[in-house]
């Protein structure tokens, strides 16, 4: 036995059987039944192959569903099967066919209810039955009519007819049928089973063993057995899927053996629509409809998808169980699914999505669901459909499928005639595709901005798309849209009538862009007040909010308090009121498409104001917010907050990785006129560290005109006078720092905690070697000091004051001064540089040791910032810091002398310790060590009073060779 007949022996000895007994006189009728590709004609093959190895005459034909109405179709072709051999048979059985004529052709419409052609038929099918028991008198005959079932009706009468008279005769008839048959074959299988010669035999599918012992017909035993179970789960036992799972596999893997389960391809796939076109057509029509609805789904509804009777339907699944495509009512493979589905014509697969998703929408599905079926369509939707895109495109974003979103959004707004629902849904679908690529928002933005010009937004869209078209550096545009606009509302107001947007959306429009880009201000110079008003109106314009305020004319737009807080931040000794403004924005407004821009402006407050901690804090925090979703515009736009906060704390290293990942999340056209921020910090960044190429590769890079009109604009120009400067091209720096002097006093955000231009510009001066111009500029800075100042720009100016001084003594003043206020704050790249001039102040002064110990200081906490070019500096002509000014000798006992020190320390004084000397802020080491601010405080008390030393500068620099278990 061959192993495609495997299990199949039982079967294979009842036809045997059978043929014996009707080589013995005993005529016998065998009815092999079972599901589609289940083997029945392989079956019938093989035997028959056999029997006429053996000698028997075999007789064949087979019912075709496209000639079942085609009168004596079978009969002819059994007719024509003995022509060669019984000449004369063949002519007197075709003779008595003929002589029928026409008649007989009524049987070709069963609707005509004519039966004169059957009845005639009838009367001369007992002499054809004789002509061909003739033939059997000396030989045995095997008759075998394969899917009798799509037999015609005479064709089958005629079978019975000779089954009836087979019984004393050497003649076995083997027919095969389906196990589902039709009304109309029925009849004929209940009369051919009541005949006592007839036996019926059954083909069950494969069990896993049948399954194994086809695999092993071309795997090894061990092989097989590893696959068998994944494969009967696969095919269900269906010889046919089976057979073509294994071409599968063995094209995948040629001469190698499977360790993996077989994956199903072009041939299981071809194999599957072969079972489907076997069956029925009302099967392949339901198994479409499976397919197109994915899941399990009850018979009534497959019935009004697929416009099939309901118990047509539940009979179809049967079907599709029995054969094994289907596991209960789904289908097995995701394969199988596929196929059915690409083989289905696109306008048949159109109209059921279409139905699927109406029928799916009046029973109360999700609307995901829905969505689905209406984007598969890829049609147009009717009005009913358009909510359900519409709150389909939300679930998408929070279930992070922005593709999902993007193309329901897309097939809602073409699905919507023109008015405010399609420009409602427009804006909607400019805040989704801006999440992903900013860039593939702008055709959609342009076409937003004729709406809202048009008065069809609403004001919070008015102010979304307003701030989309500043950051792909539209500002001015945008401005002088939002400029007509007011122009409107006044005449609007003055004339008693309504208008389309509130004088505070245009009043806070306007707000925006003109901190987005200070260039639009000239926009606005001529088109009257800002904040149009109604007669008898009392309300405060919404810029002129006071700082601090706890409400605000828009309370539910974050945009106006961001632009407040963003301005006392940089309106000088506002500090605390800008982080108080700021904070109230970040704990106030949830991270969505319409606040990320007002909360990235919000965190960059903290930022400006000297909060880095705060900033720090915020910006994870909205960070964890978008991090497991599929938000790049969202992670890009914080991450580069962090970067900032990274390169003012003096991590040079963690604020070009920052950078750079932030800018690999969207490509550069992406960020619009925004890419100024996270280039200049990694300019800064490289530069610093000492990178010089890849800062200036950097500068190469095409950026976008309009940049240098935003506030981002301004970082930029620094960064690029900080890389001049550090390449020797003095002059160049100067002209940066001095633009970007001019820029700020002309916008009115002469701001130091923005950028220190005069500080810069000085420092150019002294390369230059101009010390009273350089003098002069750090003059004008300290003259602008009003108030308190942040620990970062007192510093900054205290160190900037002692290098324009010639005098020794006020050098060490100031640079003292400049240490103790740069140890509150935790930019740490600016106190290094402040604790090496400090120290080079000292060896001048004659001051040795303390000299010593400042410069090794400063070198490692430079060290630790990454900035190697200022590591160099502190130790000119070496590579370590252990060579400043060591004495002879003494270069072997660093870590000893450490331990030395630390002997009258406690551990928790230790760690304090070790980390004050290596430039930590107080704040910093209650982070690392989890206590409080206070308990550090208290730590550095007792240690200098053990150490004998009076400030943290005078801690002895050896601390940094300590040893402790946690600390890097």
């Amino acid at each position: 036995m061959v192993a495609r007949l495997a299990e199949r022996e039982k079967q294979w000895e009842t036809l045997n059987d059978l043929l014996a007994s009707a080589r013995r006189g005993r005529g016998r009728v065998a009815v092999i039944s079972g599901p589609i590709a289940a083997g029945k004609t392989t079956l019938l093959e093989h035997f028959t192959e056999q029997a006429i190895a053996d000698g028997a005459l075999v007789l064949e034909a087979a019912g075709s569903r496209a000639e079942r109405y085609l009168p004596f179709g079978i009969l002819r072709r059994i007719l024509d099967s003995i022509a060669p051999l019984e000449p004369g048979v063949h002519a007197e059985s075709t003779a008595l066919l003929d002589s029928l004529g026409t008649t007989a052709t009524d049987t070709q419409d069963p609707a005509t209810g004519t039966a004169g052609g059957v009845e005639a038929g009838m009367r001369i099918l007992p002499y054809v039955c004789a002509s061909l028991l003739r033939i059997a008198r000396d030989r045995t005959v095997i008759i075998a009519v394969d899917d009798v079932h799509h037999g015609d009706e005479l064709s089958r009468a005629f079978l019975l007819c000779l089954a009836r008279r087979v019984r004393q005769a050497g003649v076995l008839i083997v027919l095969t049928e389906a196990v589902r048959l039709l009304p109309a074959q029925l009849a004929f299988h209940a009369e051919l089973q009541r005949q006592p010669n007839c036996t019926s035999i059954r083909l069950p599918l494969l069990s896993a063993d049948g399954t194994g012992r086809m695999l092993a017909g071309r795997f090894s035993t061990a092989a097989a057995q590893r696959v068998t179970a994944d494969c009967q789960e696969t095919t269900g036992g269906n010889p046919l899927l089976i057979k073509a799972l294994l071409e599968d596999g063995v094209a995948a893997l040629g001469d190698s053996e499977p360790f993996q389960p077989l994956a199903p391809a072009e041939t299981f796939e071809r194999a599957v629509l072969d079972c489907l076109h076997r069956g029925d057509p009302e099967m392949l029509a339901v198994a479409r409809g499976i397919a197109v609805l994915g899941d399990a789904c009850p018979p009534l509804l497959l019935s009004r998808i697929t416009d099939v009777h309901v118990k047509t339907a539940e009979l179809a699944v049967q079907d599709l169980g029995r054969c094994g495509i289907l596991r209960g009512d789904a289908f097995r493979e995701s394969a199988t699914r596929a196929a059915v589905l690409a083989a289905t014509p696109p306008g048949a697969l159109s109209v059921l999505h279409q139905r699927a998703a109406r029928l799916l929408h009046q029973e109360g599905a999700a609307a995901l669901d829905v969505a689905r079926h209406l984007l598969a369509a890829r049609k147009q939707v009717e009005e009913w459909a358009i909510p359900v895109l519409q709150e389909a495109a939300e679930y998408a974003l929070v279930e992070d499928d922005p593709e999902l979103a993007l193309r329901c959004g897309e097939l809602a707004v073409d699905s919507s005639p023109e008015g405010p629902c399609r420009t409602a849904l427009k804006s909607r679908l400019v805040s989704i595709v801006w999440r992903s690529s900013p860039v593939a928002a702008e055709g959609h933005l342009r076409q937003l901005s004729r709406e809202f010009l048009a008065g069809r937004l609403t004001d919070r869209d008015l102010l979304h798309a307003v701030t989309c078209l500043a950051w792909m550096g539209e500002a001015r545009q945008a401005g002088e849209a939002v400029r007509r606009l007011q122009s409107a509302a006044q005449k609007a107001l003055d004339a008693g009538q309504p208008f389309a947007y509130e004088p505070d959306t245009l009043a806070a429009a306007q707000s925006w862009l003109s901190l987005a880009s200070p260039p639009v201000r000239e926009v606005f110079a001529t088109a009257g007040p800002a904040h149009p008003s109604r007669p008898g109106d009392p309300r405060t314009p919404a810029t002129a909010t006071a700082p601090g305020a706890a409400s605000y004319d828009m309370p539910d737009d974050a945009h106006v308090p961001a632009v407040e807080a963003m301005r006392t931040a940089l309106r000088g000794g506002q500090g605390e009121a800008a982080v108080a403004e700021a904070t109230r924005v970040l704990q106030r407004y949830h991270l969505s498409d319409r606040t990320l821009t007002p909360l990235v402006i919000a965190a960059l407050t903290l930022v400006y104001a000297g909060r880095l901690d705060l900033a720090l804090t915020w910006t994870d925090r909205l960070l964890g917010e978008c991090s497991a979703r599929n938000t790049p515009t969202w992670q890009a736009a914080l991450g580069v907050v962090r970067a900032e906060v990274a390169l003012r704390q003096g991590d040079l290293p963690g604020a070009a990785a920052q950078a750079r990942q932030a800018m690999s999340l969207i490509s550069v056209q992406c960020w619009g006129v925004g890419i100024a921020l996270p280039l200049a910090i990694l300019i800064d960044a490289e530069t610093r560290m000492g990178n010089l190429d890849e800062a200036m590769s950097l500068l190469e890079q095409p950026v976008p005109e309009t940049m240098l009109e935003t506030q981002f604009g301004l970082h930029y120009l620094r960064a690029r006078g900080r890389c001049h400067l550090a390449t020797g091209r003095y002059h160049a720096a100067l002209r940066d720092f001095l633009t970007c002097g001019e820029l700020m006093q002309a916008w009115g955000m002469d701001a130091v905690e923005l950028v220190p231009w005069r500080l810069d510009a000085a420092e150019a001066w002294l390369a230059i070697g101009n010390m009273p111009r350089a003098r002069e500029y750090v003059e004008q800075q300290r003259q602008r000091e009003a108030g308190p100042a942040g620990s970062r720009p007192r510093g900054a100016l205290l160190y900037a004051l002692a290098r324009t001084s010639g005098d020794l003594t006020y050098r060490l003043k100031r640079l003292t001064e400049a240490v103790e206020a740069l140890e509150q704050g935790e930019d740490r790249l600016q106190l290094a540089r402040a604790m090496g001039e400090l120290g080079s102040g000292y060896r001048a002064a004659g001051d040795f040791n303390r000299a010593r110990m400042l410069v090794r200081k400063a070198w490692h906490v430079a060290k630790s910032c990454g900035a190697q070019p200022l590591c160099q500096e502190f130790t000119p002509g070496q590579g370590d810091g252990e060579a400043v000014a060591a004495p002879a000798g003494r270069e072997a006992e660093p870590a000893r002398e450490a331990e030395t020190l630390s002997e009258s320390l406690s551990e928790a004084e230790a760690r304090v310790a070790l980390l004050a000397a290596r430039g930590h802020t107080n704040r910093e080491i209650a982070t690392k060590l989890y206590v409080t601010v206070s308990t550090v405080e208290q730590h550095l008390t007792r240690i200098y009073r053990k150490l004998k030393v009076k400030r943290r500068r005078d801690l002895p620099a050896l601390l940094w060779d300590l040893s402790l278990p946690g600390i890097a």
